[in-house]
């Protein structure tokens, strides 16, 4: 799989999850709305991310690293509630997120070899 598509796919799990957490909520809290946002700008930034620009790639994998590492603590939280709607929810973004992040890694190690071998 191209690092693209794996962050198209996290984008559209990021947004379609969490608005789905927010908006099934009792109380929902804006903080449920970050991996939407972080979704969002993932799937402005794709269509970069194909053309293989180095730039906005590099911004596509902070952005991944970052939400990775809220849904860790969101994910912690929904266990410490004992919500397993919730960790469903977060778990499969994580899921998600995790396969862009090895896919871009790959990309990157794949790009210096070749860069190396020419």
């Amino acid at each position: 799989m191209k690092p693209h598509t794996a962050s198209l796919i996290n984008a559209v799990t990021l947004i379609a999850l969490s608005l789905w957490g927010y908006f099934s909520s009792e109380t929902p809290s804006m903080t449920a709305l970050i991996p939407t946002v972080i979704g969002v700008i993932l799937l402005l930034i794709n269509k970069g991310v194909k053309a293989e620009n180095k730039v906005i790639a590099h911004v596509a994998v902070l952005l991944t690293l970052i939400i990775l590492l809220g849904l860790v603590q969101a994910f912690t939280g929904a266990m410490g509630r004992s919500d397993s709607a919730a960790m469903a929810r977060v778990g499969v973004m994580i899921l998600t997120t995790i396969m862009a992040m090895i896919f871009f890694v790959k990309s990157f190690i794949d790009a210096r070899k070749n860069r190396a071998a020419n």
